[in-house]
């Protein structure tokens, strides 16, 4: 156990100091440090690769567990179908790299993602027209409350647009269910699945539905990412953040009003398997927010959100503020405490909320911060 501050840990590189730090560096340990940190009635907050994190500066007193186990595996293949187990710890982009190579499709629009594979079926995270709960077959995981092994199937996960049941079981950022291992159903062939993003589209010279080669898409993913800031890079102030700040809205038919113009882009909203949900819309939460009058770099000194008539250092002192290259990343440019990234996200929320009556929800778990 170390001392150390969650600025050291998260992406975004803000966060105080924390009582207490263990490196789970396979699932023994994971266990271990959680059954510790339960008998000593500790709150746990789960780390992996910090960017889903989103502290404040005051202490936090409980166990910081850092999960670092690793492992990819192939444990089933019959046919072209392809299970491939991933330990909680794994990094993400590893993962997407090293299917891709072994010529599984599935998870290769998901490249550049930050973060741990044990964390992508709490949030369903998803990229360019892809969500990982369409490849994912079960996840195994510690339930803390009956302290016994609990593996989740898919219809137990209850995925929705950026939410699941183990979300859902959080308290505090504290997870009833720790991840062990994520298990993921590919598909063994040369070419990625139907690309189903215009933009990932256009880049790759395909047309929308059409195939490309696997690394041909991860690569351009990749390209894609890191021209919006959204792949970390320690050079570039751009990168430290949680990645998108807010979800994109969903709104349902009968709530949507003349406050939103009949150009912004409207896209729609799928189940867990990729099938369209009637009723609802989603919109482009970058777009509302740009469209409020919060352009990119909003807080750097010498910015001003005209339409709302605010001053944009003035909300942290040009300490934080949204990236130069995507209005949806809230950045640290050096020296940003959490409250401060929390201040231009919660300006941007109400800018947003009295410009087209949609109250923007954010992504990453706030600890000790609220918008």
């Amino acid at each position: 156990m170390n001392a150390l501050r969650l600025s050291d840990l998260t992406t975004t590189a803000v966060g105080g100091p924390a009582a207490a730090l263990v490196e789970a560096g396979s699932e023994e340990e994971l266990l271990s440090a959680v059954a510790a940190a339960d008998d000593a009635a500790q709150h746990v907050l789960l780390v992996g690769g910090g960017s889903n994190i989103l502290a404040c500066e005051q202490p936090f007193e409980g166990m910081v567990v850092h999960v670092a186990s690793r492992g990819v595996v192939v444990v089933d293949e019959a046919d072209s179908q392809v299970l491939v187990e991933v330990a909680a710890g794994h990094p993400w982009d590893d993962v997407v790299r090293e299917t891709v190579a072994q010529g599984l499709a599935g998870l290769e629009t998901l490249a550049g993602i930050p973060g741990t594979a044990g964390a992508t079926p709490v949030q369903n995270v998803g990229a360019y027209g892809a969500e990982v709960s369409q490849t994912i077959e079960r996840v195994r995981t510690w339930d803390r409350e009956e302290r016994r092994e609990c593996t989740f199937g898919f219809e137990e996960l209850e995925f929705s647009y950026r939410d699941s049941a183990l979300k859902r079981s959080m308290n505090a950022g504290s997870p009833r269910y720790v991840v062990l291992s994520v298990t993921f159903r590919l598909r063994r062939q040369d070419e990625s699945l139907p690309v189903r993003y215009a933009q990932l589209a256009t880049a790759l010279g395909v047309e929308a539905g059409q195939c490309a080669p696997l690394e041909l898409v991860r690569e351009t993913v990749l390209r894609l990412r890191a021209s919006k800031g959204m792949v970390l890079d320690p050079e570039d102030r751009d990168t430290f953040s949680t990645g998108s700040f807010f979800t994109n809205p969903v709104v349902a038919q009968e709530e949507l009003t003349d406050r939103i113009p009949a150009d912004a882009p409207r896209y729609p909203v799928l189940d867990a398997r990729g099938h369209e949900v009637p009723g609802a819309v989603k919109f482009s939460a970058a777009w509302l927010i740009d469209h409020a009058g919060f352009g990119k770099g909003f807080g750097l000194p010498g910015t001003r959100n005209e339409l709302l008539d605010l001053d944009g250092a003035a909300v942290a002192g040009g300490r934080a503020s949204l990236s130069t290259k995507h209005t949806l990343a809230v950045t640290n440019r050096g020296s940003a405490t959490g409250e401060e990234v929390a201040a231009v996200a919660r300006t941007v929320q109400r800018g947003v909320a009295e410009v087209f009556g949609i109250t923007l929800v954010p992504e990453p778990v706030l600890l000790g911060l609220s918008l």
